[in-house]
Formats: C-alpha cells, sequence, structure tokens
C-alpha cells in the first residue's frame, strides 16, 4: 500500500472508513474510475514519453483490465517527469495528474467500502503463523487489487468480487509466510485443492489414499506426494512429550551457555556509560587501578597485590585507590553501583 493511499485513508475520516454502498453506488464509483481513468488517458496522448508506455506490446501478465491500469499509472508519471524539462507540457501533466488522483480516490473509495470483508476473512483465516492485524492488511491489499480490475457491467456486486480477492490474497500470504521454502502460486494452490479433498472425504467418511486425492484434483499421484509432503513442518514451540511435563522444542535446541542478546546489550551500555564515568571523574592513577583490578581491557582480574606491583605502591595503598575512585563514581548522578550491578567482586589472593 503507497503512502499516497495510506494518506487518502487517513483524510477520509470515519465516515468513509464506515461507508457501506449499496449496488447502484458501486457501479456508479466503477464508471466515474472509468472515466476519470479515460481522462487521463486523453490527456498523455500524443506525448512521446506516454505513447512509448502504452503502445508497447504487453506482455501476459499486462493484458488484464489492471495491467492496463498499470500502464497508465506509469505513463502519467513518464509525462510528469518529462514536464519537468519541457514546460511546454506542464498543462499536459497537470491535467493527467488530476485525473489519475481522482481515480485513485474513488478506487480507494470503493475498496474501502469492503472493510468488513477483510475484517470478517481475517478472523476466520488467523492462526499461528499470522494473526488477524496482519491479515487485516493483507485484505486491504486484496480489496485494492479488485478495485482496480471491478467492472461495473459484469452485473455483479463489488463486495461478493472483491471476497475471492481478499481470500486469495490473505491465504497466498499465510502459505508464503507458513512455510520454509516459497512454493509457487500453482503449486499453493493445488495444495490446497488436495487438502480440501481430504476434507471432502473426511467428511463423508469414504476411505482414500493419494491417488484419489489426485484423481480428485486433477494432477498426478507422484506430484501430489510431493506437494502434500512439503506441509511436513515443525514449530520450535510445539511441545514435547518427553516426561511428565511438555516442554517446546526450542528448550531442546537452545544453547544454555551462550549469552543471551538483551544481557550483552546492557551490558555494553553499561561498559560505555562507565567509560565516559571514568574520562569525566577520575585521575589516571584511580583509571588504572580499576581498569587492571576489574579487567576491563582484557578480561583478566588481578588482585591487589598484582596491581601494586605494577604500579610500585603496597597493597593497602592500592585498596584505598580504588575505595576513592568507587566512591566518586557513586557520588555522581546517574551512576550506577559498579561493584554491585556492573562488576563481579574479584577475588583475592
Amino acid at each position: 500500500m503507497s503512502l499516497r493511499l495510506r494518506s487518502m485513508a487517513s483524510n477520509d475520516g470515519a465516515r468513509r472508513r464506515s461507508e457501506r454502498l449499496t449496488a447502484e453506488e458501486e457501479k456508479a464509483i466503477a464508471r466515474e474510475i472509468r472515466k476519470a481513468e479515460q481522462s487521463a488517458r486523453e490527456a498523455v496522448a500524443g506525448i512521446d514519453a506516454a505513447e512509448n508506455i502504452l503502445r508497447r506490446r504487453p506482455d501476459r501478465a499486462e493484458r488484464t483490465r489492471a495491467g492496463a491500469v498499470d500502464r497508465l499509472e506509469e505513463a502519467v508519471r513518464a509525462v510528469f517527469r518529462a514536464a519537468k524539462k519541457d514546460t511546454a507540457l506542464n498543462g499536459y501533466a497537470r491535467k493527467a495528474n488530476g485525473a489519475w488522483q481522482q481515480a485513485e480516490e474513488l478506487r480507494w473509495r470503493l475498496a474501502m467500502s469492503g472493510r468488513r470483508i477483510a475484517h470478517g476473512e481475517a478472523r476466520k483465516l488467523a492462526g499461528p503463523f499470522m494473526d488477524e492485524e496482519d491479515l487485516v492488511q493483507e485484505g486491504y491489499i486484496g480489496l485494492l487489487r479488485a478495485a482496480k480490475r471491478f467492472d461495473p457491467d459484469r452485473g455483479i456486486r463489488f463486495s461478493t468480487y472483491a471476497r475471492w480477492w481478499v481470500r486469495a490474497q490473505m491465504t497466498r500470504a499465510i502459505d508464503h509466510t507458513g512455510r520454509p521454502v516459497r512454493l509457487p502460486g500453482c503449486a499453493v494452490e493445488q495444495t490446497r485443492n488436495l487438502r480440501k479433498a481430504m476434507k471432502r472425504f473426511e467428511a463423508a467418511g469414504v476411505e482414500y489414499n493419494v491417488a484419489d486425492l489426485a484423481e480428485e484434483v486433477g494432477i498426478d499421484k507422484e506430484r501430489a506426494e510431493l506437494l502434500l509432503s512439503q506441509g511436513n513442518t515443525i514449530s520450535l514451540e510445539q511441545p514435547v512429550d518427553d516426561g511428565p511435563r511438555p516442554r517446546p522444542l526450542e528448550r531442546f535446541l537452545s544453547d544454555e551457555d551462550a549469552a543471551a542478546p538483551d544481557e550483552e546489550s546492557i551490558q555494553y551500555q553499561e561498559l560505555t556509560r562507565m567509560t565516559k564515568a571514568f574520562n569525566a571523574v577520575l585521575s589516571e592513577r584511580q583509571r588504572f587501578v580499576l581498569t587492571r583490578r576489574y579487567g576491563l581491557e582484557d578480561g583478566e582480574f588481578r588482585t591487589l597485590s598484582e596491581v601494586g606491583k605494577e604500579m610500585g605502591l603496597s597493597r593497602e595503598r592500592v585498596r584505598q585507590i580504588e575505595r576513592e575512585a568507587l566512591l566518586r563514581l557513586r557520588e555522581q548522578s546517574g551512576i550506577r553501583d559498579l561493584r554491585g550491578m556492573i562488576l563481579p567482586e574479584p577475588g583475592e589472593a
């Protein structure tokens, strides 16, 4: 969904978001969309930047109504860009862009009149792979696709026509999200048909095998076996029956010795704050004592005696310097208790 469409949604307000159209209103809006698109096409007609796009030979995906609309949008944008270099095209660009904006607003209004369809289908299809909120967003995409393709002269309600597109968009998103390997669209549809056939056989109490399912769907047995095998995935949150208290599979795969990412992040933040505090409030001698005592540079703790030998001081004098440094750090606002919360107590020798 483009940012422009989201902006239109917020500007429409509660009235448009809850608007429910009659069959005649749906047809009227669809015809207004066609008129606006035709106005945009007429505005860019004869301009090379647009004609190169509109007259190119469409591929298979562009031969549909939606493909023609996409090419028109691309042509309008091309004229708008060309007008920045050639001021003589400004009038055509403004007219085309205005007509296209009108079509977009009407298309959005038509699509959002079916919001209840998106919410209803989302409640039915919500599950472990996608929650209801994400499915509603996918449903909105399906509504927009339906609004782009809707033909008011076919004698069908937009709400009826859009329901198929909404459900198709949602099921496609679920299939792509819930599988470790993404399958082609035809394979997803065939897999869904196989599972529907399984439910029909089970509901009728009829015994069946893969060959029966393949014949029902209209594919060969080998392909049916392959498609059905693609769904054998295991969730890490699935309970494992191991003993009196089942535990999720992820408990058996986790590394208990590995540091948790959040703990590493907190430790890094605390060390960064401590380093700034060192530079701000401690003398060079105090920084040296704490750095060597707690292994801030090499991760190796040292005893008071070891630090004293390096500095040529007694063990007691090193203890005093350490105490003075920690007291100064504690006196500073925002500095935590280093001995109790940031650094473990080093062992004495």
